[in-house]
């Protein structure tokens, strides 16, 4: 069965952020992280894990 436009636009931005992530991991590697970097990432991770609870 064919998946809904909005599951196909979904995948593709989880397929992007996936991605995103990566490369920030691996310049984060290269030139270290800043601070506000750390900062961000952390908010990002609880951001994303209260996203995940509610829509359980």
């Amino acid at each position: 069965m064919a998946k809904s436009k909005q599951q196909q636009e979904a995948h593709g931005i989880g397929q992007i952020e996936h991605q995103l992530n990566n490369q920030m991991e691996a310049a984060a590697e290269i030139q270290g992280q800043s601070k506000l970097d750390q900062e961000i990432k952390k908010a990002t991770h609880r951001h994303l894990n209260q996203s995940n609870e509610h829509s359980e």
